[in-house]
């Protein structure tokens, strides 16, 4: 027997709603009602930087319901929006509130969410800028981990992983440059894709983004199927979007099964790294046994281009390309910009052209010296993160402490590829660690495949919200 839907705790997983909603036991009046009572029972998160009216929610439930439920997965779904993306009638800040406008359009990806008929409950927290993987960077108030208030959340789309782990929406859409889809996925016990640049158009991003030739899109949810389902909602060729890709429209988005026997990749030797937090280790090395009792075979793999790659995102001059986009933002807010992200920007002027162009060509050898590793394994495991931070300790070290966590995230776009990070369990003092399935680029759904596999079997609930993966 089926218990009835809780609005203090029910899942906002696809599944369990559209169910719901189609055998007509609940609406999405419902659901928005609940879920604003759950915003405000957890009080001051710093999750929200726009929360829009529940009337007009209610409004816009109101109006689906009276044409009735579709076979839409995602009609009278809610979802938050990181505050770098245009959502039209909201403010977009990008944590900046001195910079704030309201947009009244948006790009082609957000635009087929609303048409979906899916309900955006707001805009939510960030880095500023999108830049840092630790969610404290903001003058909105930092997230915490929604298992403990005194660790990070993860960045830099903080409120984006909050949101969605804390039970609040059923997923959320971010962006990722360095690790921003995948970080707050592990932090916060749920699922990161992080597709193919060029897969989800950025044109919904505000001013089409800051690192347009590495950024992408990226979608938070409960489960690796319903972070797909969004992701191919939103996924396509844009034609107004220069860094869109035709080949987008040939990707099949799906998750389908894996083979019984399969070989995956994990960094090699001293290369596997996570900083003396001794129980994240244990994790990793639970979560290849897991893989191999699923029938896979370790492949340790040579990680020293990838490393070397990771390192050039913010210690080279890729970081110039931010220039482009922030230059006169920060001439013109300078007195305001969070003191450590000014600190970064201020970088992007100390290169040349000279130092550009020889950056491109090393992250070029560089790809080309992992291909044969591809050729031998069908998917690369790495850890999310080697470990999770106190607040306190990001504030005492931001910058060193910043670039550790992106040690196994900072590579994926520069290479071109694509990855769904997934929870993996709990250390003993109850925070999360979690791993993320990389693959080449194009084959998203090999990397969501392996993902959704994986999550299966670790048995794991969905963010802190206590319900179980559904049937």
């Amino acid at each position: 027997m089926t218990l009835p839907w809780s609005t203090a705790t029910g899942s906002l997983d696809l599944t369990t709603l559209g169910r719901l909603y189609r055998n007509g036991s609940l609406t999405p009046s419902a659901v928005v009602d609940a879920v604003y009572d759950r915003i405000a029972a957890r009080g001051d998160d710093h999750v929200w930087i726009h929360l829009a009216p529940r009337d007009s929610l209610l409004a816009q439930a109101a109006k689906l319901e009276q044409a009735g439920p579709t076979e839409d997965p995602l009609w009278g779904i809610p979802f938050s929006v990181k505050d770098c993306n245009d959502v039209p009638g909201m403010p977009t800040t990008n944590a900046l509130p001195q910079m704030a406008y309201v947009p009244e359009t948006t790009g082609q990806s957000m635009q087929r969410l609303l048409d979906s008929g899916a309900l955006c409950l707001g805009k939510v927290n960030m880095d500023q800028f999108g830049i840092g993987l630790v969610g404290v960077r903001t003058p909105y108030g930092a997230c915490s981990s929604v298992f403990h208030e005194d660790f990070i959340s993860g960045g830099s789309s903080s409120g984006s992983g909050v949101s969605v782990g804390a039970g609040l929406v059923s997923f959320s859409v971010a962006n990722d440059a360095a690790g921003s889809g995948r970080v707050p996925a592990a932090f916060n016990n749920i699922v990161g894709l992080k597709p193919t640049p060029g897969l989800i158009s950025n044109s919904a991003v505000s001013g089409g983004g800051s690192l347009k030739s590495a950024e992408t899109m990226t979608v938070f949810a409960l489960t690796v199927e319903d972070a797909v389902t969004v992701g191919k909602r939103m996924a396509g060729y844009d034609p107004a979007y220069e860094f869109s890709k035709p080949e987008a429209d040939q990707v099949d988005l799906v998750v389908g099964p894996i083979p019984p026997r399969f070989r995956f990749g994990v960094p090699a030797g001293a290369a596997l790294r996570f900083f003396g937090d001794v129980e994240a280790a244990k994790l990793f090395d639970t979560a290849i046994a897991r893989l191999e009792a699923m029938g896979g075979t370790r492949v340790e793999v040579d990680f020293t281009p990838f490393e070397e790659t990771q390192k050039l995102l913010y210690g080279g001059p890729f970081i110039a390309e931010r220039a482009i986009a922030m230059d006169s933002v920060v001439e013109k807010y300078r007195d305001v910009i969070h003191p450590v992200t000014l600190q970064i920007l201020e970088t992007s002027s100390d290169y040349s052209a000279k130092d550009v162009f020889a950056a491109m060509h090393r992250v070029a050898a560089l790809k080309r010296d992992t291909r044969a590793a591809w050729t031998d394994i069908d998917v690369l495991l790495v850890p999310t993160t080697p470990t999770i931070y106190r607040k306190d300790e990001i504030l005492a070290d931001p910058i060193r402490l910043n670039a550790q966590l992106g040690i196994y995230t900072n590579f994926v776009n520069l290479m071109g590829l694509c990855g769904v990070a997934v929870p993996n369990g709990f250390r003993p003092d109850g925070l999360p660690q979690g791993v993320t399935f990389l693959a080449p680029t194009w084959q998203d759904a090999k990397a969501a495949s392996y993902a959704a596999a994986f999550q299966k079997r670790t048995g794991l609930t969905l963010g802190a919200t206590g319900n179980s993966l559904p049937d």
